[in-house]
């Protein structure tokens, strides 16, 4: 057990008095025992710990050894940056990342790829993970037909996705370990992990080798989902050898693509008249959720466009799973209210806002206003889940914080702020705790800085909260 804390000068809420919190053991308002250790917090505000609903954990964490193609304007441009790095890059196979087409003036093709290498292996994964970029020796490498354009999307490469990135276990599992301490003192205490793969080994490893700054929620994908009924386990069971830092999640399938590739499955079609492409049809879903559901599992299903988000939402009520729609990006105004109704929790990643305007007004155009609904399904009475979906968007719950409550984008347009989710009245219960982090069990932070916030000045009950971990000026602990 570590020794005893008092945070010294805390505050509970935005412009609340300070106070002392006294922690022993992993309780808060336990009277410490002698020799307690004291911090001055200087009026910082204290939380409940932050979750992040939506994480790809080892796509975060191999993230950093790629090359970045997110500034790319161009095929062209980005042809360039990849012959740049070929010159000093030695690994079999070249990854880059982050490209974003739908905006570019000319189209990827295999071809450009092949013009500055023949003869080695080079994928591109785009900055939604939705697509990928091969040139003609890549496709040969993976043992891939031959394609016109060396772009495939959704399932075409999907189940390659570790192969493309593959590294020793050792050193991604340190990769991950870097990445988890950095989420931490961004004062993320918890993540819900849909890496495709076996989530739950993955983690017990780790955390028995010391990876302890983050609780975990494994997602299952339908690949390891009848190993995980054999072992017994149901969403919410502790993952056993990881002292109750992961627990068993739901099962993650993926309905349809997204909107940086038009592959998310719409009603009214694309602007080349296609309307997206829906990976599971109900006929293939509902059998899988109700399998789940009749052995304990929740399912998370990602669904961006309206018309999958109306399929998904079909199956729950077919099946009477339990849940969560992920993503949730463009939805029917006649489905908005289905959400309250039947209990399904809306995963959502507000700062795809600041990647996805542009793309939204040239690929969904008349539909903007029911694009990213949070205020909506809000007012409807939904239960609004937030995260990251890190890579894709960055794994910091302020900046999530920001783009929900705020439709100010980084160059100062103001776009749909009618839709901005008002949470300022929420303050009692903060508003990005993750399924599995009740306000009651979570642990904490404090901010690394002096905050000041227009929000009303409230308290939240000092309750006996878990305090497992927190960070100050970036530094972790507990």
């Amino acid at each position: 057990m570590p020794p005893p804390l008092v945070l010294r000068n805390a505050r509970t809420a935005p412009g609340a008095d300070p106070v002392d919190l006294p922690i022993t053991g992993d309780r808060i308002d336990a009277d410490p025992t002698g020799g307690a250790e004291i911090v001055d917090v200087e009026g910082r505000l204290v939380l409940p710990g932050l979750w992040d609903a939506h994480v790809h954990f080892d796509q975060r964490a191999l993230a950093q050894a790629a090359l970045d193609l997110s500034g790319a304007t161009s095929a062209a441009h980005a042809v360039a940056l990849v012959a740049t790095r070929l010159a000093v890059d030695s690994t079999p196979v070249l990854v880059a990342r982050g490209f974003r087409d739908g905006l570019w003036p000319d189209a990827p093709t295999a071809a450009a790829l092949d013009a500055i290498a023949p003869a080695r292996p080079v994928v591109a994964l785009s900055a939604d993970l939705h697509c990928a970029w091969f040139n003609t020796y890549a496709l040969q490498h993976f043992s891939l037909h031959p394609h016109p354009t060396g772009v495939l999307r959704e399932s075409e490469f999907m189940p390659l996705m570790n192969d493309i990135q593959r590294v020793d276990p050792e050193v991604r599992d340190r990769l991950v370990d870097a990445a988890a301490r950095a989420a931490a003192a961004r004062g993320v205490v918890g993540v819900v992990d849909f890496e495709i793969a076996d989530n739950l080994a993955a983690w017990t490893r780790r955390i028995g080798a010391g990876t302890r700054y983050l609780r975990v929620r494994c997602g299952i994908w339908p690949r390891w989902l009848g190993a995980a009924i054999a072992a017994g386990m149901r969403t919410g069971d502790a993952v056993p050898g990881t002292a109750g830092l992961a627990t068993v999640g739901p099962v993650k399938v993926i309905v349809d693509g997204s909107l940086g590739t038009r592959t998310a499955y719409c009603h009214e079609p694309y602007p080349d008249g296609e309307r997206g492409v829906l990976s599971v049809p109900p006929e293939q879903l509902q059998p899988l959720m109700r399998h789940a559901h009749d052995h304990g599992f929740e399912s998370a299903v990602h669904a961006i466009g309206d018309h999958a988000c109306e399929h998904v939402l079909d199956a729950f009520a077919a099946t009477g799973a339990h849940g969560s729609v992920e993503h949730a990006q463009l939805v029917a105004e006649r489905d908005v209210p289905r959400f309250a109704r039947s209990g399904i929790a809306a995963s959502i990643q507000p700062a795809h806002v600041y990647d996805d305007v542009d793309l939204a007004e040239r690929y969904w155009p008349g539909r903007t206003h029911r694009s990213f609904p949070y205020a909506t399904l809000h007012a409807a009475g939904a239960r609004l889940v937030l995260g990251s979906d890190a890579p894709v968007a960055p794994l910091d719950p302020w900046r999530t914080l920001a783009a929900a409550i705020d439709r100010t984008l980084p160059d100062g347009r103001v776009w749909h702020r009618d839709r901005n989710w008002n949470c300022t009245s929420r303050w009692q219960r903060p508003p990005v705790a993750g399924p599995a982090s009740p306000a009651a069990t979570s642990p904490i932070w404090w901010c690394s800085t002096r905050t000041r916030c227009r929000a009303p000045a409230r308290s939240w009950p000092r309750r006996r909260c878990g305090a497992r971990c927190s960070a100050a000026a970036g530094r972790t602990g507990r």
